[in-house]
């Protein structure tokens, strides 16, 4: 049976998820909650409340919407106020109320402030003295009760417009009070964890798949990426979400959609086995031409029997990318053209368990001790949302498609991945390497990333990118790979990750990168219509939306929209359609 492959013409989103959240540990919380939190506030948790928000329809004030009971309320609601905003005299005294319930809430919201968090604000400290003067002067009357005081608070909050937004404007003034709010990345992940309760409550994968399909033109394909968190370290997985489930689910996504569904496998080194029988996640053998034969196993049941696309990794949740599991796979990808779409930005989901000690420092990549000795680059970071960045990392790639560095990786694995690349010593080149992995680097290493590229004005090999716009930054000096380790080091160190993943386009022939969950950010118009005038970038870049990990800030069809009206056809044909058409161009026969 011949390969699938993408239509002529085709609108293709390279970077979606449709998985449930059964797929999900449910301790993801994890570094960013405290104990006991994190183990109170759980993913099963927030499915349960929100599958009876969105579907109980006795008790969910959603569903309450559409039952009659509801409707008539709501006619009769809007017959009072219309009403009353009619009568000139009940308009008039309704207004007073009003004012004098936010007068109340306002003050008492204040002293609440000052009593309880506000030590050093003047905003509010100042006004203290004002409130003093009204109490003296009986133009405020204290109600004792501390259940009063927040009835008049509430009250104002949920029925009334133009209190709401007083109390808000005093929070806001309230500094100290925001200095206890969560941080940007808490935030971020509070975002996510909104996400998963409107769409992964679904109990099937194809539910959310017509939510996405349904935002875009007829004929449009997806590439689906599935995720294997079961070693992340955020609690074992209910039988709902195995990943043998959610792979099989795919499949049938695929079989029912033809020709627009372009589905990836997850591969994770730490996976040995599939389900219930055990079946074997990858077994290979070499074909004896130097390349990678598939033994029975799951990845050759879904690749060369099922026509899946590609593979997805996800390096964040606790490993490198070369690996020395991945790397006859990886072997096997390059030689038949089979893609891969890994993880690279700054993110959320990551490794929730704790720091090993061999990741203390970075396996390939040194750092001058003293004059010409070379240690192992030290990793220092302590908390999860940092460390982890180092396998995520853009230079980790360049251990993959650059022979040098590939020979080290190669050199400290089993005589049989030896064998498979020919490796002599690490001073002679080897038979095999993976100069034709196509690869491409989700996220395009983040919007921040980028704003960053702007920010590194006086930095000289940020800049070498424009001034070198056919080769950018220059990795790997001539001669032995000992006289590269200082470059790496201030690259690892200091370079964002656009002008990294930029130059390993322009220097390596099948690396891409996606345009997924940055796409929400208007602001990288002006750099990507930049990047798209590069005729060797122009090439390489994939559109894809990162459904529906982005919906806590834009909607797929927003943000559809938005890069449509942003670029001219041409370039929006050559992202969303010429290239991903390229990309997803397999050499492997579906039998």
């Amino acid at each position: 049976m011949a390969k699938s492959s993408p239509l002529q013409n085709q609108i293709i989103n390279c970077h979606t998820h449709i998985f449930i959240g059964e797929n999900i540990p449910p301790e993801i919380g994890k570094t960013f909650l405290p104990w006991p939190l994190y183990k109170i506030f759980t993913i099963p948790l927030i499915l349960s409340v929100c599958r009876f928000y969105y579907t109980n329809r006795r008790f969910s004030p959603y569903c309450w919407q559409f039952q009659e009971w509801f409707k008539r309320l709501k006619k009769w609601f809007y017959l009072w106020r219309i009403n009353l905003k009619r009568n000139f005299i009940l308009n008039t005294l309704t207004l007073i109320i009003n004012v004098v319930v936010i007068y109340f809430a306002a003050i008492y919201l204040m002293e609440w402030l000052a009593d309880f968090w506000i030590k050093s604000s003047s905003s509010i400290k100042d006004a203290l003295p004002v409130i003093e003067w009204l109490k003296k002067h009986y133009l405020f009357i204290d109600i004792p009760s501390c259940l009063v005081h927040w009835l008049f608070i509430l009250f104002t909050i949920f029925f009334i417009s133009t209190g709401r937004k007083i109390l808000f404007f005093i929070l806001k003034k309230a500094w100290n009070f925001l200095s206890i709010l969560p941080n940007k990345k808490t935030i971020e992940f509070i975002g996510r964890y909104v996400n998963i309760g409107r769409f992964a409550y679904y109990k099937n994968s194809y539910q959310i798949f017509q939510k996405l399909q349904g935002q875009y033109p007829d004929s449009t394909g997806f590439v689906l990426l599935p995720m294997d968190m079961e070693f992340m370290g955020g609690g074992a997985l209910k039988a709902d979400g195995q990943y043998e489930k959610q792979m099989n689910d795919l499949d049938k996504i695929k079989t029912s959609n033809p020709g627009v569904v372009f589905p990836f496998v997850a591969v994770d080194p730490r996976r040995k086995t599939v389900g219930t029988a055990n079946q074997k996640f990858f077994d290979w053998s070499s074909n004896g031409a130097g390349g990678v034969k598939l033994e029975e196993c799951f990845i050759k049941d879904f690749i060369e029997k099922k026509g899946f696309s590609g593979f997805k990794i996800y390096p964040a949740l606790g490993y490198y990318p070369f690996d020395e599991a991945l790397l006859p796979l990886w072997k096997y990808a390059a030689d038949n053209g089979i893609p891969i779409i890994t993880h690279c930005i700054r993110g959320t989901i990551f490794f929730r368990g704790a720091k090993e000690k061999a990741w203390d420092h970075h396996p390939i990549f040194k750092e001058s001790s003293t004059k010409d000795v070379w240690d192992q680059l030290l990793l220092p970071e302590l908390r999860n949302v940092d460390f982890i960045n180092n396998f995520t990392h853009p230079l980790n790639y360049l251990c993959l498609v650059e022979e040098k560095l590939l020979r080290l990786v190669v050199g400290k694995c089993s005589q049989k991945t030896k064998d498979l690349f020919g490796y002599q010593n690490e001073n002679t080149a080897m038979a095999s390497d993976l100069k034709k992995l196509k690869l491409c680097f989700g996220h395009y290493g983040g919007d921040d990333e980028w704003a960053k590229y702007f920010e590194k004005d006086r930095d000289n090999i940020t800049n070498q990118l424009v001034r070198q716009p056919g080769k950018g930054v220059v990795f790997i000096q001539l001669g032995p790979i000992d006289s590269s380790y200082g470059t790496l080091e201030l690259i690892w160190r200091n370079l964002d990750w656009y002008t990294i993943i930029s130059s390993m386009m322009l220097q390596y022939p099948n690396l891409y990168a996606d345009l997924s969950y940055i796409v929400h950010n208007e602001n990288i118009i002006p750099l990507l219509k930049t990047t798209l005038k590069n005729p060797v970038l122009q090439t390489r870049i994939l559109f894809g939306t990162d459904f529906y990990v982005v919906r806590n800030h834009k909607s797929d069809k927003e943000m559809f929209a938005e890069i449509e009206g942003n670029l001219t056809t041409a370039e929006f044909d050559l992202i969303a359609k010429t290239n991903p058409g390229k990309f997803l161009q397999l050499n492997v026969v579906v039998n």
